[in-house]
C-alpha cells in the first residue's frame, strides 16, 4: 500500500519553531481542529477507519494520527482522505462548531438523500428563496394528464384572480401556424418539444401574470420543465385513471372507446411513469371524485397560501 509521509506533530513543530508563520500555539489548533473535522465527517458517514484508511491508501495508523491532530500531512494525501470520505477537501478545513445548527442539519440532510433527489431538493430550495419569487408565483401553471380538470379549473382560477387564462397548446398552434396534429405530423416528437419550449418562453416573456394550462408530456423534456418550474408556480392536477377516461370521453373523444383496455393500460402506463416528475411540481391537487365547486375551491385555497 502506498503511503505519503506524515511526520509526527512533535518533530514537525520542533523544525518549524520560530520560523512558519504562525506559532506553535496555533499550529496545535489547526491541527487538532482539522483532525476533529475528519472524524466528525467519517463518523457521520458511517465508516470506520480501517475502511477509510484503505480508500484512501494510507495506513490506520497514520490516519489515527490525523484524528488526533498529532501530525502532519500533505496536500496529496488529505485530498485522497477528502475523496473516501465524499467530500471537498475545502470541507475539511471548516469547522462544525462555526456553523449554525440549522445549515448543519440541512447539510446532513442533503447528505443522506440519493443522488438523483439531490437535484429535486436543489430546485425547490431556488424556487422557494430565491429573489425573484415572488414574480414566479404570479404565474400560475397547472399540469397533468387531459381530463384531470386543468382547462376547466384554469379558467376559473384566472378569472378569480384577474389574469389571462392561457391554454399552452392553443399558443403553440398559433405560433407554428397549424394543428398539434400536423406539429406530429411533419416535424415529429422533436420538433414539437422545440416549439413547446419557445411558446412557453414566449408567453412568460409576456406576461408577468397569468394562469396556464400545460400539456401533460412537458414533464419529460427536462430543460423546457425546468423552465416552467422557475417561472411558475406548479400545481399538478391528477385524478384516478378512470376518471381521466371517463372525463375524455365525456368530452366528446371516443376514439379511446374501440380499444378501451388498451387505452387504459397505456393511460396507467404513462402515469405511472411520469408520477415522480409531476410530483417535481411546487404542490398537487387531487380531483377524483370532487364536484368542479369543490375541486375550485381546494385550487383556490393553494394558490391564496402560496401568496402569503
Amino acid at each position: 500500500m502506498g503511503q505519503s509521509p506524515i511526520l509526527s506533530g512533535g518533530s514537525e513543530r520542533r523544525a518549524l519553531a520560530g520560523q512558519g508563520p504562525f506559532p506553535p500555539a496555533r499550529e496545535d489548533g489547526f491541527l487538532l481542529a482539522l483532525g476533529r473535522r475528519v472524524r466528525e465527517i467519517r463518523s457521520r458517514r458511517g465508516m470506520t477507519r480501517k475502511v477509510v484508511a484503505r480508500e484512501a491508501d494510507v495506513s490506520e495508523r497514520h490516519l489515527a494520527q490525523l484524528e488526533a491532530g498529532e501530525g502532519n500531512i500533505s496536500v496529496v494525501l488529505l485530498r485522497r482522505i477528502a475523496a473516501a470520505l465524499n467530500v471537498s477537501i475545502t470541507e475539511l478545513f471548516v469547522s462544525e462548531v462555526e456553523q449554525p445548527t440549522e445549515k448543519r442539519i440541512i447539510q446532513r440532510f442533503l447528505e443522506r438523500l440519493p443522488a438523483h433527489r439531490v437535484e429535486d431538493v436543489v430546485s425547490r430550495l431556488m424556487r422557494d428563496f430565491d429573489d425573484e419569487e415572488k414574480a414566479r408565483r404570479k404565474r400560475v401553471a397547472l399540469i397533468g394528464l387531459r381530463g384531470a380538470g386543468k382547462s376547466t379549473l384554469g379558467w376559473r382560477l384566472a378569472k378569480e384572480l384577474q389574469t389571462p387564462f392561457i391554454e399552452l397548446d392553443h399558443e403553440i398552434e398559433k405560433d407554428a401556424g397549424m394543428s398539434l396534429a400536423d406539429i406530429f405530423s411533419l416535424y415529429g416528437q422533436a420538433g414539437y418539444r422545440a416549439i413547446e419550449k419557445g411558446t412557453l418562453e414566449r408567453v412568460i416573456g409576456e406576461h408577468e401574470r397569468a394562469t396556464l394550462s400545460v400539456g401533460g408530456g412537458i414533464v419529460s423534456e427536462k430543460d423546457t420543465y425546468d423552465y416552467l418550474l422557475s417561472n411558475c408556480y406548479t400545481i399538478w392536477i391528477k385524478a384516478q385513471p378512470e376518471e381521466h377516461m371517463s372525463r375524455v370521453i365525456a368530452q366528446g373523444d371516443f376514439r379511446v372507446i374501440g380499444g378501451s383496455n388498451q387505452a387504459m393500460e397505456d393511460l396507467r402506463r404513462i402515469l405511472a411513469a411520469r408520477e415522480p416528475l409531476y410530483r417535481r411540481a411546487d404542490t398537487s391537487l387531487d380531483t377524483s371524485g370532487e364536484s368542479p365547486d369543490d375541486s375550485f375551491a381546494k385550487l383556490k385555497q393553494l394558490v391564496q397560501e402560496s401568496m402569503q
